[in-house]
């Protein structure tokens, strides 16, 4: 829904896994299973996976920072399966392919540690199955398209990326990775996924572990 305002904000994760709970739930999916993007897109997926019946897992995708701006990702990586670039970017910052492949693996290492930490370290089971992604937001997309890649490679029925609120050119690049994005809200104005949320505390590993646990 374009042009919504700040009025609109989620009070908080748990809310707009809510939210995005309600536009899910009329769905008819098969053998759905809900990954949390780690570690904000969890309390969100939490929601999701509650009122779907459906199994809660942990995606663990890293951002690679630019040089100098580690907050702009030139793409991102997952614990396993190649890297995705942004190659517009990689022109531009002309990233040396050789500090390109060590922070590469440096993020790599820590998606597969992190892996260990969710007890997700093992392929995810997905052939076959609807998998729905979810995060908190969508700003450049980096992390979810990484992810999103990886799940393709298992098989699945399908890849859903499903957010409460993202930037309309994200959201239209996603497409082409998944076979639908559900976005709640697509606001003109997007500046930053933290702008939409009353509370947008960080969310820690223990927090994704016990959330992890009390769905069994």
């Amino acid at each position: 829904m374009p042009g919504r305002g700040a009025a609109e904000q989620y009070r908080d994760r748990e809310h707009a896994g809510e939210v995005l709970a309600e536009r899910l739930a009329d769905r008819t999916w098969v053998r759905p299973v809900v990954l949390g993007l780690a570690r904000g897109g969890v309390p969100v997926a939490a929601r999701v996976a509650a009122r779907l019946a459906a199994p809660l897992r942990v995606a663990v995708a890293r951002k690679i920072g630019a040089p100098g701006q580690p907050e702009l990702a030139l793409g991102a990586v997952t614990a396993h399966g190649p890297p995705s670039y942004d190659e517009r970017l990689l022109r531009s910052f002309r990233v040396d392919e050789a500090a390109l492949a060590r922070a590469c693996e440096r993020e790599r290492a820590t998606a597969r540690a992190r892996e260990e930490r969710f007890g997700t370290g093992r392929e995810l089971q997905v052939a076959g199955r609807d998998v729905l992604l979810v995060d908190d937001g969508l700003a450049t997309g980096a992390t979810a398209r990484a992810a999103a890649r990886m799940l393709r490679r298992l098989g699945p029925r399908s890849v859903v990326l499903a957010v409460p609120v993202g930037a309309p050119d994200a959201v239209a690049a996603l497409r082409a990775e998944t076979d639908e994005v559900v976005c709640v809200l697509q606001p003109v104005d997007f500046s930053a996924v933290g702008q939409w949320y009353g509370s947008f505390a960080a969310t820690t590993d223990e927090e994704v572990a016990r959330l992890l646990a009390s769905t069994g």
